[in-house]
């Protein structure tokens, strides 16, 4: 559900129980431990293990998200687009964006907004008098709208290959780009994007509090922070059959279609070890995101969370 907005106590010390999935999903072990879906790792190995788990699966990775999710991945992305509701102009970083399904959506959604105002721009252009046609010809291109870009940042090479192909292929290269960065220490200045994305990404970063942080610098005052992860099932009953899916089905279908169990075992695991709707809301707002709120999908399968820098 959603939460109320309030204002987050940026200097708020927290006396919550540092143990099981708190702990680990906070990297706050203080030993240089930190967890790789079920396993502990050296915080060192877990960013080279990750690595190579999305390139292994980067070919395959799209099929696999739509049979994973037998196609309910495409509605949740979808619901991001309209809780965003970009205008035309806006400047989207998409982090861990991977093969550019974000992005693609970000600009389709704005080319359509921007082609309904010229609709209706030339609507009332139909019932203006000739004076104010005439007056609106003499300021009309003056600046001229802003062009929405995308940047899809992503560690993983093989994913923004797999990505630029989709976007060769389907001519939807225009306003966006493709970077190599990491969420922990992203390549960009401060204050640069109106909107930061980040889509079933967040949980495979060692330290979660530094991704916050990189996210909020390189917003710009009134920028928004949107974050679509799995999450906590709510109802007891979905919990388990859910839990029953997640643990022996995607597994073989990762053998099945992509020839590799292990990778989504991780990722089954990593979902299990990722903190919950409320406990992800409140490193948001420890961040120093203002109007920290989640809404859940799918019974909770999905967590969409947001806030804004003031």
């Amino acid at each position: 559900m959603a939460a109320p907005c309030r204002v987050p106590q940026l200097l708020r010390v927290s006396f919550r129980r540092f143990s099981g999935v708190t702990a680990s999903a906070r990297s706050f072990s203080g030993d240089g431990k930190t967890h790789f879906g079920f396993e502990t790792v050296p915080e060192e190995e877990k960013a080279k293990r990750v690595y190579k788990v999305f390139e292994n699966v980067a070919q395959k990775y799209d099929v696999m998200n739509d049979a994973m999710s037998l196609g309910v991945h495409r509605l949740w992305k979808d619901t991001l687009l309209h809780v965003m509701h970009p205008q035309p102009g806006a400047r989207l970083l998409d982090v861990a964006g991977g093969t550019g399904d974000i992005a693609f959506r970000f600009l389709e959604y704005v080319r359509s907004q921007q082609e309904r105002r010229e609709r209706r721009a030339a609507r009332s252009m139909q019932t203006q008098s000739w004076q104010d046609i005439s007056s609106s010809y003499g300021t009309e291109g003056e600046d001229g709208p802003r062009e929405s870009r995308a940047v899809v940042c992503d560690i993983n090479k093989e994913m923004l290959k797999v990505g630029k192909q989709k976007a060769d292929s389907t001519g939807t290269s225009a306003g966006l780009s493709w970077v190599v960065g990491d969420a922990e220490e992203l390549p960009f200045d401060d204050n640069q994007f109106d909107i930061y994305t980040i889509a079933f990404g967040i949980r495979n970063v060692t330290h979660i509090d530094q991704a916050l942080q990189e996210a909020l610098r390189v917003l710009k005052p009134g920028g928004r922070f949107l974050c679509l992860e799995f999450s906590k099932v709510t109802n007891p009953v979905l919990a388990r059959l859910y839990d029953a899916y997640s643990f022996q089905m995607i597994p073989v279908l990762g053998e099945v279609i992509a020839g590799d169990w292990k990778s989504y075992q991780y990722l089954v695991e990593s979902i299990r070890r990722f903190p919950d709707q409320e406990e992800f809301k409140q490193m948001i707002e420890d961040t120093g995101f203002y109007c920290a709120q989640f809404h859940n999908l799918t019974g909770g399968v999905v967590a969409l969370h947001s806030g804004f820098k003031l």
